[in-house]
Parts: structure tokens; C-alpha cells; sequence
């Protein structure tokens, strides 16, 4: 199978990439590098059956590049994901996460894909009535980023209807593991794991007990390899584990892997900050017969090992 990753040079589209190179498929990188890391690709890089394509999503280019590449599948990462610089650009987000996806979508379209598998967010449920949040939750964006990325499955589904493109969406919890930026605020197993290895000092914002559901990347990546098949078309699964982690545990457990003291500062709750979020990932074994299989402490080991081999 040919599979296009937008976003491959990310955290998670790398690692996406090596997978789907381990499994023996052909894959094209589109990314413009604006957060993705070219080491990311060095393994790939010495494939004979991967291919980059320096790119913003956004670009006029994409859809030549595309159509004459030919995926059978696209899998669409690449995205502006920070609620804060969303809140303080919406219009930013807008071209990146609106524009952006459908200019993936059209290029789709045109180069004959079978196929977007294209990656939502958990911020699109605002603040869920029920937690684990079911998978036919209604949607309530709360953050430019939340509607961003809740207009991109609209334009998929719209997709489908118009012109037979096959879609998934794929809501994803809080993923980590090894390759995540230590910047930005997305990322605070990185961002701990990184101070503590450091000797750094470190902020828990709050009184420690908002919650949060950690999902292991490789985990993740296994859900997208299984939504480039036939299954899933047309619907959204959550990927995540179900289990919630106060801020105040995460650190403990980080601190444990990597030897170091637990004792972080404490800060005031930052504004727009949920107080919980965790979703139920069971239509994901239904739809795609995917389930999380790293429990938290395993996937940490292994994040504290690789951030300390660096």
C-alpha cells in the first residue's frame, strides 16, 4: 500500500512512518518542518520505499505532488495544535487546521485516494457530561483549535457524501512517548521528563487533581495503521485508555523513572484548563479492533530511556 503522512516528521507522524515502513508499505512525508525534526526520518531516510516532500499543507503544490505520488491512503497529522496560540490567532489555526486539511482533502480527491484517515482531538468534546467520554459524544469546541479540528471532520464527512472518499477520524487523548518536544504546552510527560533529567525545577498548575488520559504513541500509531485498511469508513473513534491520571500522580510516576526528586512547584490553574478528560476507546476495538496495550508506567520507562539516550 502507498500511504501519504502529513505531519510525518512529527512526533507522532515519524513514528507512524517507521511502522508503516516496518510493515512494509511505501510512504510519503509531507511536512513543511515548521515543528517537525529532520532526525525524526533518519531511519526512514535509508528506506528505499520513503520519499519526502517538503511542504506546507497550505501550499498550491500540494495537490501536483500528490497526484503524482498517488497514495492509496492519506493520513492527515499535520496541524497547529496549541490551544493558546489558536485563542490568541484564530485565523492562524483557521488557515492551517481549515484550510490546510482541505487542501489535503481536494488533493486526495484528485490523485484517486481511496482513503483520509484524518486526526481530531479530545478538545472537541469541551467539557463532557460523562467521563470516559462515549464515542457518539456530542461535540462542543470551546477554543479555536476545538472548532478547527471539528470543521476538518465536517469537510471529511462532506467529502465522503460529495465524491466517495473514504474517511476515519481518530480523537486523540493525550499522547506521549519518545520523539515529543519537551516546548509547547502539550506535552507535559516530555516536559517533566525533560526538567527531572535535567535537575530542572518543575510546575504542576493548580492543586494537582485535574486529570488526564495518557495514551502510549505506539499504541496510537497502531490505530492509524489499522484505519488505513477498509475498516472504520465513514466513522470517529477515540484513542485513549479509559483511566484518568491526576497531574500530581503523572509526576510521581515521571519522577520514579527517571531517579529524581518528587517535588514540584505548584502554580494557579491556568484559564481554559479542563478539570478531567478521558475517553472511551471501546468502539475503536469494535470498528477496528484496536485496543491500548502499554499501560502507563511501561510507556514511560521506556519515554525517560530514550529522553536520557539523547
Amino acid at each position: 500500500m502507498r500511504v501519504l503522512v502529513t505531519g510525518g516528521a512529527g512526533f507522532i507522524g515519524s513514528t507512524l512512518v517507521d511502522r508503516l515502513l516496518a510493515d512494509g508499505h511505501e510512504v510519503a512525508v509531507v511536512d513543511d518542518f515548521s515543528s517537525g525534526d529532520h532526525a525524526n526520518l533518519a531511519a526512514a531516510g535509508a528506506s528505499p520505499r520513503f520519499t519526502l516532500a517538503e511542504l506546507d499543507v497550505r501550499d498550491a503544490g500540494l495537490g501536483e505532488m500528490v497526484t503524482r505520488w498517488r497514495p492509496e491512503v492519506v493520513c492527515h497529522l499535520a496541524a497547529q495544535i496549541s490551544v493558546r496560540a489558536s485563542v490568541a490567532d484564530p485565523a492562524h489555526d483557521a488557515r492551517i487546521n481549515v484550510e490546510g486539511t482541505v487542501n489535503v482533502l481536494e488533493a486526495a480527491r484528485l490523485a484517486g485516494a481511496r482513503k483520509v484517515v484524518h486526526t481530531s482531538s479530545v478538545a472537541v468534546y469541551g467539557r463532557p457530561d460523562v467521563i470516559p467520554v462515549p464515542g457518539d459524544a456530542r461535540p462542543d469546541p470551546r477554543s479555536p483549535y476545538a472548532a478547527s479540528k471539528l470543521a476538518g471532520e465536517v469537510y471529511l464527512s462532506m467529502y465522503r457524501a460529495l465524491h466517495g472518499l473514504q474517511g476515519t477520524t481518530l480523537v486523540l487523548s493525550n499522547v506521549y512517548g519518545p520523539r515529543q518536544s519537551p516546548q509547547g504546552e502539550a506535552g507535559v510527560v516530555s516536559i517533566f521528563t525533560d526538567a527531572l533529567l535535567r535537575g530542572a525545577p518543575t510546575v504542576v498548575y493548580g492543586d494537582g487533581t485535574q486529570t488526564r488520559d495518557y495514551i502510549f504513541v505506539e499504541d496510537v500509531v497502531d490505530g492509524f495503521a489499522r484505519a488505513c485498511g477498509p475498516e472504520g469508513d465513514g466513522h470517529r473513534f477515540n484513542l485513549g485508555t479509559g483511566v484518568r491520571t491526576t497531574d500530581r500522580e503523572l509526576h510521581t510516576l515521571v519522577a520514579a523513572a527517571a531517579g529524581a526528586p518528587d517535588a514540584p512547584g505548584f502554580a494557579p490553574a491556568r484559564l481554559g484548563d479542563l478539570p478531567a478528560m478521558a475517553v472511551d476507546p471501546a468502539p475503536a476495538l469494535a470498528g477496528l479492533g484496536w485496543r491500548p496495550r502499554t499501560d502507563l508506567l511501561a510507556g514511560l520507562k521506556t519515554t525517560v530511556e530514550w529522553a536520557r539516550s539523547r
